[in-house]
């Protein structure tokens, strides 16, 4: 007689894995709705209006509940959960993520409102030999003025406080803070500026734990590798300063001189950088940097995934040219699928034959006009000026409605 199976358990209502994929659920629910009620503001009526306001409340306590509860498994999973379901819904739930993780608001009774961001800078580092880990930071005077510099160069407000993390994290180390970490790396930056009792500080130090990946550099070898530095603004949330102006000419000219700031920074700053990084002015050969764009956190870290990411598939075809003249080769450029994800492939070919077949990951939310002029842009800058963009490749590899690309 055979033995009668055990039950399932089912999840009790209040488990914590059922509220977990309830949280998931009304997280996604809501953003889409955002996200639709934003895209149709012009023809809603006043009642949806009212509801879709009602919504954006609703959704934002959620969001800052579950930033400040660590629940990174609900927010990834909502974010998740969004891309299968519509691209809008999944760009206004991510975008919402990032900032809120990177974004904090301080509110005491009879006090300014206060804000502090968690801001990164990305920067390829050139050297001979590669960067030591055991150099890393150890130039105090070199810090401390480096620190200054964000305030008196006008990155930042003359008025904010801002304190940046003695260490220059790797691309491994940066991918690995999640939405839930940098939230709380931001809540003990918030206060080691806002308190004067020293207090432990455990998401940051765990952001460090594991160091540099190892690296095969000789010596002799030309080496570029990618560094973050990681700082945290304290400042008043009506400080003029970070006020965008509403008319678009204004504010194009505002951002204007923002870059233009940040452009002076790099240039002067650079050796400052250098000597944090354990080989400045007088070092034996000196370093070269090139940067990229401060941003809050996310922005910075993807803008400079995708331009590692174009960096390293320019590296593999000036490998497979190998030698030949690159204005005689020829690429199209064209998104595909694998394995679920969305990548954009380069197929370069000399006449008939195939050289190369390069990838790098696409984000959904990406314009792909824009991605394709980028892309078109970086060859060009190693000579491949014959490309062509497809609308797909199919799941036979083959470049589908293949169109020169201008």
């Amino acid at each position: 007689m055979p033995k009668n199976k055990r039950p399932v358990p089912r999840k009790s209502a209040n488990s914590p894995e059922l509220k977990d994929e309830q949280q998931t659920t009304e997280l996604c629910a809501l953003a889409l709705d955002l996200a639709d009620g934003e895209f149709n503001n012009d023809i809603v009526a006043d009642s949806t209006r009212a509801e879709l306001a009602q919504k954006a409340l609703d959704f934002q306590r959620l969001l800052r509940k579950l930033l400040n509860q660590g629940k990174d498994e609900v927010l990834y999973g909502a974010i998740e959960l969004a891309r299968d379901e519509a691209i809008d819904g999944y760009r206004y739930l991510r975008n919402a993520v990032e900032e809120g993780a990177a974004s904090l608001l301080l509110r005491r009774e009879g006090a300014p409102e206060l804000e502090i961001d968690a801001f990164a800078i990305p920067v390829f580092v050139h050297s001979q030999g590669g960067l030591d880990p055991a150099a890393d930071f150890q130039d105090s005077d070199a810090y401390e003025a480096l620190l200054a510099s964000f305030t008196d160069a006008g990155l930042e407000s003359p008025q904010a406080k801002v304190v940046l993390v003695s260490h220059a994290y790797d691309l491994d180390e940066i991918e690995r803070i999640t939405y839930g970490q940098l939230h709380a790396m931001l809540r003990e930056a918030a206060h080691s500026l806002t308190e004067k009792k020293i207090a432990a500080a455990p998401a940051l130090e765990r952001s460090m734990a594991t160091g540099w990946s190892a690296t095969s550099f000789g010596a002799a070898d030309s080496a570029v590798e990618l560094r973050f530095l990681l700082g945290f603004a304290l400042k008043r949330a009506d400080d003029a300063f970070y006020q965008v102006p509403k008319a678009e000419k204004a504010a194009d000219a505002y951002f204007a001189r923002r870059a233009e700031r940040y452009q002076q920074w790099t240039a002067q700053h650079a050796p400052l950088v250098a000597r944090c990084l354990g080989r400045g002015r007088g070092a034996t050969p000196e370093l070269t940097l090139n940067f990229l764009y401060q941003d809050l956190f996310f922005g910075a870290r993807e803008q400079a995934q995708a331009e590692y990411a174009t960096l390293r598939m320019l590296s593999e075809l000036n490998q497979a040219l190998d030698g030949r003249a690159p204005d005689q080769a020829s690429a199209i450029i064209a998104p595909a699928d694998v394995d679920d994800d969305m990548v954009l492939r380069v197929q370069l070919f000399d006449g008939e034959v195939e050289l190369a077949l390069c990838e790098r990951p696409l984000d959904l939310a990406a314009d792909l006009e824009l991605e394709l002029d980028d892309l078109r842009d970086a060859l060009a800058s190693i000579g491949i000026v014959n490309v062509s963009a497809a609308l797909r490749f199919d799941a036979q590899g083959q470049a589908v409605d293949v169109r020169p690309l201008a």
